[in-house]
């Protein structure tokens, strides 16, 4: 089978089926309204993009504490979760399907987003290099954050519980558990950032346990074969690194086979250039190629597809489907265009975060 016909094919991730191999990536775009809740055209924005065989919402937090960007929705209130469902039923009133992806920033915040819980945590107190957004839209030096105690790491367990719960509330499909891209988990994976001596820090089998922890909370909420995770080796965002990441990325996937999950995402290594210009790392090996062979089920490649790319790597067997993000801004109708090798339309980075209508919802269908 072509790549093209394996992209137009159905499949199963886990208990989720989903109409072809076409994923809209989690994508943040700050808009979220008072009450980091999803913005009312959210429910416009995702079901425009129904069609694809699988939606991952952009990364929503588990708590306030878990926030590290002015605008970004939530999902640990009755009232996020309420937006949260309108969106979910717009996106299954056109025959798609939307998994919540749950996100936690760790250390990639600052306290002014946050002023009742006071400074970010994170596994180690150690400061990431570079400036972030604060409340005020405005650029700041990190803070050092505070290191969890296991008293902390035992609330956040309960907090991705709810953060499930919440979401089956909303109906969705399951749930993405965001590991990557240095972010909570990704700093007690990887050891730049977590240099405890408890059982969550020192050995590689330390380091996975919060990751695999996770996992078992959110499956009393959802059957596991309704979870997927996201893992980012060899990415370098948000100051992120591990000095064996073969070594550690193929524990972690080896744990992750245990669980019987819906799928593992895993994104390409990628470099930004000081213009704002996405890059693949060169000198950074093929992810699927390196890990895909390691997992026991279904397997999503994200980084910078087009469609040629995206039906090589089907193909060969490298992934059962391809994420997409950029494209997805910019082309609701991705699926069909892909289908009727259409033009797509250009995407206007401009307009990516903040704002309303423009950049959002108003890009042309064919």
């Amino acid at each position: 089978m072509s790549g093209k016909e394996i992209m137009f094919t159905p499949t199963q991730l886990g208990a989720i089926g989903i109409k072809n191999r076409l994923v809209m990536a989690p994508l943040t775009r700050m808009r979220a309204v008072a009450g980091d809740v999803p913005n009312p055209l959210a429910k416009t924005y995702y079901s425009q993009r129904a069609s694809a065989g699988l939606i991952i919402t952009e990364a929503t937090q588990i708590s306030a504490l878990g926030m590290g960007y002015p605008a970004t929705p939530g999902i640990y209130s009755a009232e996020q979760t309420a937006a949260w469902k309108e969106i979910v039923d717009a996106v299954h009133a056109k025959g798609g399907a939307i998994v919540a992806q749950l996100w936690h920033v760790g250390r990639i915040s600052h306290s002014s987003l946050h002023p009742q819980e006071g400074l970010p945590e994170a596994p180690s107190a150690i400061a990431p290099a570079g400036q972030t957004y604060g409340a005020d839209w405005k650029l700041h030096d990190y803070e050092a954050p505070k290191a969890m105690t296991e008293s902390d790491i035992a609330r956040l367990l309960q907090e991705f519980k709810q953060a499930a719960q919440n979401a089956k509330t909303a109906g969705f499909d399951g749930v993405e558990i965001h590991s990557a891209n240095g972010y909570l988990l990704d700093q007690f994976l990887q050891d730049k950032t977590n240099h405890r001596s408890d059982q969550y820090g020192g050995s590689i089998e330390n380091r996975i346990r919060l990751l695999g922890e996770v996992i078992e909370a959110v499956s009393t909420v959802y059957s596991s074969d309704r979870i997927g995770v996201r893992l980012s080796p060899y990415g370098s965002f948000n100051d992120i690194a591990d000095s064996d990441p073969v070594a550690l990325f193929t524990a972690v996937i080896h744990k992750l086979n245990t669980y019987g999950l819906a799928y593992l995402h895993m994104i390409e290594p990628r470099s930004t250039s000081a213009g704002g210009n996405d890059q693949h790392d060169e000198a950074a090996p093929v992810t699927s190629e390196l890990f895909r062979a390691l997992f026991k089920s279904k397997f999503i490649t994200a980084g910078g597809y087009d469609q040629a790319l995206g039906e090589k790597v089907l193909e060969e067997g490298l992934a059962d489907a391809v994420a997409y993000g950029r494209i997805y801004i910019a082309n609701p109708d991705l699926v069909e265009r892909f289908q009727q090798n259409a033009p797509l339309n250009p995407y206007n980075r401009k307009t990516f975060y903040g704002g309303g209508e423009a950049g959002y919802t108003d890009y042309p269908s064919l």
